[in-house]
């Protein structure tokens, strides 16, 4: 059976939009950068988290090292915290010690220590310092 060509043309200028329409919104869309992939992740382990008790064991330019336990298995982890704490105004070993660690039930691993909305770490100043970081404490 043969068509008629003006049904081809047709068919053919409405493939052609679609492509240039796809290509457009593939060239130009907003690509999302990895900071902003990672704060996502944050703000989803805090909104369906679960929280247990952690270790922070070293502290290492912004870069917290914690362990967490949960139902007998343990987990190392680290936490890049350059943009969600100001460290400025408090002694590295005051960041050491116990804390709060929330974590994905579905995969433990997946864990933080603090995020935009929420802190697991318990701090104490340096004395005569400023309050540079206020609100970091618990919620």
């Amino acid at each position: 059976m043969r068509f008629p060509p003006p049904l081809i043309y047709s068919l053919g200028v409405a493939a052609a939009s679609a492509a240039v329409v796809l290509g457009t919104y593939f060239l130009f869309r907003r690509k999302v950068t990895p900071a902003e992939r990672e704060r996502r992740r944050r703000l989803a382990v805090n909104a369906a988290g679960r929280m247990t008790d952690a270790s922070v064991s070293d502290v290492h330019d912004h870069v917290l090292h914690f362990t967490y336990e949960v139902r007998g298995v343990s987990y190392a982890a680290s936490q890049d915290v350059a943009g969600l704490l100001d460290l400025e105004g408090y002694e590295p070993a005051s960041l050491l010690g116990p804390a709060t660690v929330k974590y994905v039930p579905d995969n433990p691993a997946n864990s933080i220590l603090l995020c935009e909305a929420w802190s697991g770490l318990r701090l104490s100043r340096k004395p005569g310092s400023s309050g540079a970081a206020q609100g970091e404490n618990n919620r």
